[in-house]
């Protein structure tokens, strides 16, 4: 009966730490694109950039915010856990989007940032639990 709860209450510990590293990549990710979006608007306020750069620029954005955010924050299963932050986080600014746009559809740019979004925070995820092996 001991070795049950010890056991128990290790997987209790194990689901926790999952979650907590989930909702730290997905803060991570989301104050890092809250930057880098800064700096973006920046740049286009104060030069003569094109405004044809935004959609690229958010593609960029959105992998390497889940890139950062993912490896270090994830611990374990990095591929799973990366792509669980990657779906959350664009479901999150997507639905986000479209409130503030009155405009709820998918484009073709919003279904390749759907496939950034799990692709990065994946890739993020496994680059991140492979370098706390090290």
């Amino acid at each position: 009966m001991i070795n049950d709860s010890k056991i128990i209450n290790n997987k209790e510990r194990i689901e926790k730490e999952e979650i907590g590293s989930v909702i730290k990549g997905l803060m991570i990710s989301l104050i890092v694109t809250l930057l880098f979006i800064l700096g973006i608007s920046f740049l286009l306020v104060s030069t003569s950039i094109s405004e044809s750069i935004i959609i690229p620029s958010i593609w960029v954005i959105t992998a390497l915010s889940l890139l950062i955010g993912t490896i270090i924050a994830i611990k374990k299963s990095g591929m799973l856990y990366g792509g669980i932050v990657g779906m959350i986080y664009i479901s999150l600014l997507y639905t986000l989007s479209s409130i503030v746009n009155g405009n709820f559809s998918l484009t073709s740019d919003s279904i390749i940032l759907i496939f950034v979004s799990i692709i990065s925070g994946g890739l993020g995820g496994i680059i991140g639990v492979n370098l706390k092996r090290m």
